[in-house]
């Protein structure tokens, strides 16, 4: 390949010179190049290096279809691998690297895997990976050998460890109409749209509108067409009721209308001061119009991933577009009629065309008469079996070709030339339309697949639909437009296109069976003697073939090499196209960047969920910790303090006077109306309708299938008003729960949900002396125990704030839940702390809490994990036996009743040493090294105070009857092995006398 900047032509700048960096070599291009056009004008020709045999790769397309033109853009230390040179627009100062290579683009060690295809052939880590070593190694598999040599070698580009400092942003946003592409077809879809007054998006990946029309010659209502679309374009901006989006790439179609976009703001130029790099953009609109045009597919025959060799349609873009000659002396091959006027336009540019070779024995009269303009020699009948050149195009050799049979014949000849375009015809876009829903319809005249029928509201026009002519595009789009705002189609009159009248069907041929590597994925070297041997080994399904071949998975997804693939799988297979079938089409589209997706949404991303007490905690010392959604003190440390220490003493001070704890967070629900008792008799394994008015009481959830789902407490407010508390984690959960068993279980019954959790401040007292603490604060109630008893409401005011307070303990002591409302929590909360100073309460966090919570056995989201039943946690004295409710049909099945079921249990550690979650247990000492048997493991631990030992509580198969007994503690990742007996989990006044006293 020897391309070169033509002397005129193209819709570049040639005012403007820009300088950028290739492999460290200095270039220039113009103002409006791609990276890959500014390479071909430069006269580079080899730009990478495929995965698998390392075989030189020059640039092949013009879009986002490019299969080997991959390289990095290097920012400093920001490394961004694999990007298509061909979707890259220069701008000064870019630096960009080849990739797959070493030591150097021209020189590469990797290509010597060429001299071992037969070893590399399709499926190749399967059947040699895998098998035994023998000799000294024998009993090792051979992939742990060559894993580590494997990995090194694995991708292409390399991706660097520097932080992206870019902005990205994400945007949301609604239209009627949503417009995919700015062709002739998209174009006049969205005139059609806006002139009836509906909100218009217009995407479109590339820079300018007009797509494929800009660079194809065409006139338009007697303009040339990129000025044409220029025009319309501007209309379209001047209306307040039209946004277009250039450098927009439309990447996924989900559910519901909902559209995923790509805009790149500062790619091509120097950001401005808070600009973005990217912006993805969620669209949300009522009609779409999908206008993606159509690639055009390679043909398959030897050496046709040689530099030089490119699609036609990518040359006369070059040509077109940036006024670049792939070359001097350039030959078309192809099966089709497009290809010519790409002849024909390189040639109006300046290249010299050595031939036309076709599959077919006759062509249309405008095809002939486009080949005599040229002044090339024309071949039908004809087709390349070969080519030649080490890093660069040099000959092609072409032989007579039946297209009917694919049988060559006659002798062999050589032409000269330094580019080959080829054409085997085109392939619709119709990714997008495909991720909506639908499986494509193959047609059989245009040897493509068309869009599915829509599931969702959208409209296709142009090549999209298989409609390859100008003219025809115009019309599609006019009538998409309108029938997009529910309005038949307009009667104006579409504009003229002046053009040839070629034919776009191709002939059915895409392989050349001549001898030597035919290609099909030039970016993994999978070959069409690959698709024919997964064939052999079984693989008969497209999906199987994909993975076991790698066709297709490579960057540019198979936009090039889907349909020639299938196709010689049909052919090994003695079946059609449509019957073998097409992988599906997933998003994205064409890659999409990380940063994009995060946008604003990185660092620490967890939502910033406060309670009312949260600067105070702050303020007195407190180290927060996320607990679900909210921040929650761990513990109030001391100076020099370890997060140990400090809980020891706050749960000590607790056991041994009093303490207070946040309570803010956990889940409140408010359940009203007259069936709310009958629903919570259906919702929790016991009875709640009979509570009185004024009393809480403890209850417990189950999934539909039985296990264990949430506990918490609920305060009966009134005859039809309950108040329902869930743990902090599983507060959005069970409300879902609950509004789906009203909305679709029992939607007769008459309830009413309100979530209130934020609209409560909630403080806990807990300890010997909570109650005279709470005495000497609260008006407007006694809280002796007559009138508080266990489980008992009562309301008064603390500071001259409304307060609601329930004797209820989660700490096994006297305890109590003070709850008001939000904006008057620290209010309280700072009045109680004062009332507490002289019985020297302490304020404690979640450490000190679990602390207390382990010491008394009461279980949480450790212990119900979604396996645990009722009868594990031994709290089957709550199932009920006199009404059914959630999960009460599964609760006795075979394997919830298992007597070796894991069982809650309490564990000391004989050692009396730190253990951790989720170490397991074993029967009898083992060999530390080599742990088994596990009968169980640790769910939660901590250092008792008031026991004085390292304790927790533990899932062990058959538990209570293992009570007394000694297990072993084995946690090799953390080094942990020893002794430890397995008790009641109510290690500390198992009689309960300090609660209720």
């Amino acid at each position: 390949m020897s391309g070169r900047r033509a002397n005129a032509g193209g819709q570049i700048d040639r005012t403007r010179t820009i300088r950028f960096a290739f492999d460290g070599k200095p270039m220039t291009g113009h103002a409006g190049d791609t990276l890959a056009s500014a390479l071909l004008a430069g006269g580079v020709s080899v730009v990478g290096r495929s995965f698998k045999y390392h075989r030189p790769r020059g640039i092949f397309s013009a879009g986002v279809d490019e299969p080997s033109a991959l390289v990095t853009v290097v920012n400093g230390a920001v490394r961004e691998p694999n990007v298509p040179a061909t979707a890259i627009e220069i701008l000064d100062g870019l630096v960009v690297e080849s990739q797959n290579r070493f030591p150097s683009l021209g020189f590469d060690i990797g290509a010597v895997n060429g001299l071992f295809g037969g070893l590399f052939s399709a499926g190749f880590y399967y059947k040699t990976f895998m098998g035994p070593v023998v000799g000294p190694l024998k009993g090792t598999r051979f992939w742990m050998l060559c894993e580590w040599f494997i990995r090194r070698a694995a991708g292409l580009g390399r991706a660097g460890h520097a932080p992206d400092d870019a902005r990205y942003e994400r945007m949301n946003a609604f239209c009627d109409v949503l417009v995919v592409g700015s062709g002739p077809a998209g174009l006049m879809a969205a005139r059609a749209a806006a002139a009836s007054g509906k909100q218009v998006m217009l995407a479109e990946q590339d820079p300018l509108p007009g797509g494929s029309a800009r660079w194809s010659g065409e006139t338009i209502d007697g303009v040339p067409a990129a000025e044409w679309a220029e025009r319309v374009a501007g209309e379209l901006a001047a209306m307040e009721n039209v946004r277009i989006l250039p450098r927009t790439t439309v990447w996924g179609y989900y559910d519901g209308n909902v559209l995923a976009a790509l805009e790149r703001v500062s790619d091509h130029r120097p950001a401005e001061k808070g600009e973005p790099r990217h912006r993805h953009w969620v669209i949300r609109a009522v009609r779409v119009v999908l206008s993606t045009g159509a690639f055009e597919r390679p043909l398959v025959f030897p050496g046709n991933d040689r530099p030089g060799v490119m699609l036609a349609g990518a040359a006369q873009r070059y040509a077109g577009a940036f006024g670049v000659l792939p070359g001097e002396k350039i030959a078309v091959f192809a099966n089709n009629d497009t290809a010519y006027r790409a002849a024909a336009a390189l040639h109006r540019a300046g290249a010299r065309i050595a031939a036309i070779v076709d599959v077919r024995r006759e062509v249309s009269a405008a095809a002939l008469d486009l080949a005599r303009k040229t002044g090339a020699e024309h071949l039908p009948g004809h087709a390349v079996v070969a080519t030649s050149g080490g890093n660069a195009l040099k000959d092609i050799s072409v032989q007579r070709f039946d297209a009917a049979t694919g049988a060559l014949s006659g002798e062999t000849r050589r032409i000269d030339a330094d580019c080959l375009a080829v054409s085997g015809g085109w392939s619709p876009a119709i990714h997008l339309a495909s991720q909506a829903g639908g499986a494509p319809r193959w047609d059989d005249r245009l040897q493509a697949f068309l869009p599915p029928e829509p599931l969702q509201p959208w409209l296709g026009a142009g090549a999209f639909t298989g409609a390859f002519t100008t003219q025809e595009a115009l019309v599609e789009g006019l009538a998409a437009g309108a029938a997009a705002c529910g309005q038949k189609p307009s009667r104006r009159k579409p504009p003229q296109v002046e053009t040839d009248d070629l034919d776009v069907a191709p002939a059915p041929v895409l392989e050349i069976g001549a001898k030597g590597k035919a290609f099909v994925d030039l970016q993994h070297d999978v070959t069409a003697e690959d698709v024919r041997l997964a064939h052999r080994e079984g693989f008969v399904s497209v999906e199987h073939l994909k993975r076991y071949t790698t066709l297709g998975m490579a960057t540019d997804q198979g936009k090039t090499s889907n349909v020639p693939g299938l196709a010689i799988m049909a052919q090994a297979a003695g079946k059609a196209v449509p019957e073998v079938g097409t992988t599906r089409f997933r998003p994205p589209f064409s890659p999409v960047s990380l940063g994009s997706l995060a946008a604003e949404r990185h660092g620490d991303l967890r939502p910033e969920r406060l309670t009312p007490m949260h600067d105070w905690h702050a303020e007195h010392g407190a180290r927060m910790l996320a607990a679900g959604l909210w921040f929650r003190p761990q513990i109030y440390g001391l100076p020099g303090e370890t997060v140990e220490q400090a809980y020891v003493r706050e749960a000590a001070a607790v056991r041994d006077s009093v303490g207070i704890v946040d309570v803010s967070t956990l889940g409140k629900i408010a359940v009203q109306g007259p069936d709310a008792g009958e629903f919570l008799d259906r919702v929790y394994t016991n009875m709640f309708s009979t509570l009185p008015v004024g009393k809480a009481r403890y209850g417990l959830m189950l999934r539909e299938d039985g296990l264990a789902f949430d506990d918490g407490t609920t305060w009966r407010l009134g005859e039809h008003e309950f108040l329902m508390t869930t743990t902090t984690a599983n507060a959005g959960k069970v409300m879902q729960h609950l509004e789906y068993l009203l909305d679709i279980v029992w939607p007769v019954l008459r309830v009413h949900l309100t979530s209130v959790t934020d609209q409560w401040a909630g403080a806990a007292l807990a300890g010997p002396k909570a109650r005279a603490v709470l005495a000497a604060c609260v008006t407007g109630t006694a809280v002796d125990n007559e009138t508080l008893p266990f489980m008992g409401i009562v309301r008064g005011e603390i500071d001259g704030a409304p307060v609601t307070i329930c004797r209820l303990s989660f700490s096994g002591e006297m305890a109590f839940e003070v709850y008001c409302g939000a904006g008057h929590g620290l209010q309280v909360w700072e009045a109680l702390m004062d009332a507490g100073r002289p019985f020297g309460m302490v304020p404690y966090g979640l450490e000190a809490l679990g602390t207390l919570r382990i010491e008394k056995g009461h279980v949480t989201g450790s212990e119900i994990d979604g396996r645990t039943t009722a009868r594990d946690l031994h709290l089957d004295w709550m199932l009920s036996k006199k009404k059914p409710f959630v999960g009460s049909a599964m609760i006795d099945r075979e394997g919830l009743t298992a007597p070796e079921r894991l069982q809650l249990v309490g564990v000391v550690a004989l050692d009396n040493r730190a253990f951790s979650n989720g170490a397991h247990l074993v029967d009898a000492q083992q060999d530390p090294a080599d742990p088994h048997g596990s009968i169980g493991h640790v769910t939660a631990n901590c250092f008792s105070p008031a026991l004085g030992r390292y304790v927790g509580l533990a899932l062990v198969k058959g538990g209570k009857a293992r009570h007394g007994s000694r297990a072993w503690l084995s946690d090799p990742l953390r080094k942990r092995f020893g002794p430890v007996e397995i008790v009641s989990h109510h290690m500390f006044d198992p009689e309960g006398s300090r609660m209720h006293g």
